[in-house]
């Protein structure tokens, strides 16, 4: 009997903690199971053919949102080459009704966690027991499953994030997260946890990736983790994700004792219109959101990832604007700026019909229009994103892009770039760093009417930054002007560039 677990993972760089948690728990079957990962950038027909080689009888694979239309093809050609082999899928995306994807060419669907269910799916397969097609399960106890962590290899630990978690579910009910379906928080022992932890420290792991959905709901539980990284050497890397609205005085003096790079937060905004959130069951501390995002920006050097949604129901344009002003006057952090999506099982179905609301029945499920926002505000919405991930989020222009605002909406006046950019581009991919500054440059100057001078003074500091950079050729007509000034020697220019 062989048995192969696999996904597609949408980066190399990730690794699937969920095989890992299945393979721990395989007990005797164990040593007739392999794990192979692949990328959703990986051709589908060489993927079925490394599969096969192994001439498996049974394949599980992982489903997600992101390889969920791969996987669909992956299995019509393992079916059509290898019609006995035996296909159980599992993972979020076929958890829930309906499926958006056709997924009938599969054997059997583990709905749930599968943890144990997996293994005990394959013993019946092999004793030829009769099953049903899909399998509801109830969550585990997690005291009763064996932990995945010695099963990263080498190779993940040198080359990939390592995801790791503490507890399971999520206590709040937004409706548009798949979380929000979990009855309660589950914790696994934490002793167990961290010693696996301090084997992996030991075997050179230094990127963990938590996948806790509130990794500071459970203070003592966070404290110890936190405590973990505290008492290790840097250079590491530590990424949570945590509630907006608590952060007690002992999680935040833990936090400002993190040195630069070592600690990233990802902080779930999503909005800030306290009608909005209401309206979506999410809850909205708003004082102590703010708070908290000053203390994390002005008293810490943790890396903070902000989310906002476009396209909630009931939320226009020019709200979801005054949130992203607000964010930006309190912070100059990362802000993801996401496009709603109705993933199957959650409650944001309740509004389908009073608010209008149209999505893509194709991964990712995307918001098409509801009654606040047109098809075309919504695809300008994406180019927005995209673009405000190439001049803020990137960093790379963080003393010019201010000029696009001054003292007026941050909103207003990217969402005219992003609509100018796209005139000249015609696209949001492959655009080089040297031509999103070319535009920037010709934006400020032609449609904001900033002198030429002032706007190569603020691209030169951020162009430069990097030693050894080439002046880029849009600035090297001010370059000889500029070098003499004395914020030019003290801003890390090699003046032999100029």
């Amino acid at each position: 009997m062989k048995i192969i677990l696999t996904t597609l993972n949408s980066r190399f760089t990730h690794s699937a903690i969920g095989l890992r948690y299945l393979y721990a728990n395989m007990q005797e079957l164990q040593n007739d199971t392999t794990i192979l990962e692949f990328s959703i950038n990986d051709a589908i027909q060489t993927i079925a053919e490394k599969l096969l080689i192994n001439k498996p009888d049974i394949i599980g694979i992982g489903v997600y949102i992101w390889n969920a239309s791969e996987v669909r093809e992956l299995i019509h050609i393992l079916k059509k080459v290898s019609p006995q082999t035996r296909i159980i899928l599992g993972g979020p995306e076929v958890t829930y009704l309906p499926f958006r994807v056709n997924f009938d060419d599969a054997d059997y669907i583990i709905q749930g966690e599968g943890d144990l269910a997996f293994y005990e799916l394959c013993k019946k397969i092999i004793h030829e027991q009769a099953t049903d097609k899909i399998i509801k399960m109830s969550a585990p106890d997690l005291k009763t499953i064996q932990l995945p962590y010695m099963y990263y290899t080498d190779e993940d630990i040198k080359n990939r994030y390592i995801y790791v978690e503490i507890s399971r579910g999520c206590p709040f009910e937004c409706e548009f997260c798949l979380s929000s379906m979990d009855e309660k928080v589950r914790a696994f022992d934490l002793d167990a946890v961290l010693q696996e932890f301090n084997k992996l420290w030991e075997r050179g792991a230094r990127n963990f990736k938590f996948v806790d959905r509130t990794f500071n709901l459970n203070m003592k539980a966070a404290n110890k983790i936190l405590d973990f990284f505290l008492e290790k050497e840097p250079p590491y890397f530590a990424h949570f994700e945590v509630i907006p609205d608590h952060f007690p005085a002992t999680l935040r003096e833990k936090i400002k004792r993190f040195p630069h790079g070592a600690l990233q937060l990802e902080i779930g905004i999503q909005t800030l219109n306290p009608k909005i959130a209401n309206n979506i069951s999410r809850q909205l501390k708003l004082d102590k959101i703010k708070d908290n995002i000053r203390f994390l920006e002005n008293e810490t050097t943790a890396h903070i990832h902000l989310d906002l949604i476009v396209g909630l129901p009931g939320e226009s344009l020019q709200s979801f604007g005054r949130n992203l002003d607000e964010l930006m006057r309190i912070s100059s952090c990362e802000i993801q700026i996401g496009i709603l999506k109705k993933l199957s099982g959650t409650h944001i179905n309740r509004h389908d019909i009073e608010e209008g609301m149209v999505y893509s029945d194709i991964p990712p499920y995307d918001i098409l229009k509801n009654k606040q926002l047109s098809f075309l505000d919504i695809q300008i919405m994406k180019r927005f994103a995209r673009f405000w991930d190439l001049y803020h989020n990137s960093g790379n222009f963080k003393t010019s892009l201010p000029l696009l605002w001054q003292n007026e909406s941050v909103y207003k006046n990217f969402y005219a770039f992003g609509l100018w950019i796209y005139e000249q581009t015609d696209s949001t991919y492959k655009i080089s760093l040297q031509r999103q500054g070319e535009l920037l440059f010709s934006y400020l100057h032609e449609v904001k009417q900033i002198d030429k001078q002032t706007i190569a003074h603020t691209m030169l500091h951020d162009m430069m930054k990097l030693k050894g950079r080439a002046v880029p050729s849009y600035l090297k007509a001010f370059s000889n002007n500029l070098r003499i000034e004395a914020k030019i020697g003290t801003s890390g220019f090699n003046k032999r560039q100029f």
